[in-house]
């Protein structure tokens, strides 16, 4: 981002219940000749973030820079894990305008990255920025947020608890641009089906629980 810093929080956890218990964060996805991580992946999408925050699991190969925490309570959900996120960002200190929001099991993310941050930073009118997909559909978990936009969405939202709340619900009073991204991009590993049709398999240490689904 050209003239504008951000830092990043990839949120990681979530029960799986739709994978059979596996953990979407250590799900493998073919890069080039090897198999990395999903979260691995989201990482290296944000890699030109100042700090990154991974919310929720994570998995062995993360560069020692990056933060790692769990939202409270355990799987209370994305607007419960960006808060946490965000709470860590602020404990360290200076804090850059912009933050980028990505979820980890989006193997292609990494192509949607560039251009959601050439719009954030193109438009001070807007508190922030949504992936469109192929679909027409926003993409609250590929997205750039404006810091103090997110701190007063947070405010409003924790008296009605963040616990359960959806991230449509944390950010409905926001000004909020979109653009569409390559196709794919978004594509997210929500069932085994996806993964098939995305190559992506289960790790050694997750098989067993891939054969009980």
């Amino acid at each position: 981002m050209r003239g504008y810093g951000y830092d990043a929080v990839v949120l990681s956890g979530g029960r799986g219940s739709r994978l059979g218990g596996v953990v979407k964060a250590r799900l493998l996805s073919r890069d080039g000749g090897s198999s990395v991580p999903l979260l691995r992946r989201a990482v290296a999408a944000a890699e030109g973030a100042r700090r990154i925050v991974v919310v929720g699991d994570g998995v062995a190969g993360l560069p020692s820079t990056v933060r790692l925490v769990r939202e409270c309570p355990a799987f209370g959900g994305p607007a419960a894990a960006l808060e946490a996120g965000v709470r860590e960002l602020e404990r360290e200190g200076r804090q850059e305008e912009f933050v980028l929001v990505l979820a980890c099991d989006m193997p292609q993310i990494g192509e949607a990255v560039d251009g959601l941050l050439a719009v954030a930073a193109s438009d001070p009118t807007h508190d922030g920025v949504l992936a469109i997909d192929a679909a027409g559909r926003a993409q609250y978990l590929a997205a750039v947020y404006r810091l103090t936009a997110l701190r007063r969405a947070m405010a409003s939202a924790r008296e009605l608890g963040l616990d359960g709340m959806s991230m449509r619900a944390l950010l409905h009073g926001l000004r909020l641009a979109e653009t569409p991204v390559p196709r794919g991009a978004t594509d997210d590993v929500d069932d085994w089906d996806d993964a098939i049709r995305m190559g992506v398999t289960a790790s050694s240490a997750e098989g067993n629980r891939e054969d009980q689904t």
